[in-house]
């Protein structure tokens, strides 16, 4: 899995490659947390080149959308993709999360 974040005028977008498993959840809840301590706006994930998640991966963004919303602000996640979407699905998320197929244009 690889993690980056840029810092845009009304939110920070992370981007996301890989697999966000087991194996990787460590490391997206360190790299997410370090993001929220850094910034003080909302968050866009984008999981566009994300293959699979898991439910540790899940457990992850819903910590982070907890956290957000305890600042009172929103946490939104890319994901274009069926396979991913499938899953919010599945999981219900799709009702917790606000999903998006494309990220925002900059302003």
């Amino acid at each position: 899995m690889e993690l980056s974040v840029r810092s845009e005028a009304s939110a920070a977008v992370v981007t996301a490659t890989g697999e966000l498993d087991i194996a990787t959840t460590p490391q997206l809840r360190q790299f997410l947390h370090a993001v929220l301590d850094e910034h003080d706006t909302p968050l866009v994930v984008d999981l566009t080149a994300v293959q699979f998640i898991d439910s540790t991966g899940l457990g992850v963004l819903v910590s982070v959308f907890k956290r957000l919303a305890g600042r009172g602000q929103a946490l939104t996640l890319v994901s274009p993709h069926e396979r991913l979407l499938r899953i919010f699905r599945l999981t219900a998320l799709d009702r917790v999360f606000t999903i998006v197929p494309a990220l925002p244009e900059p302003a």
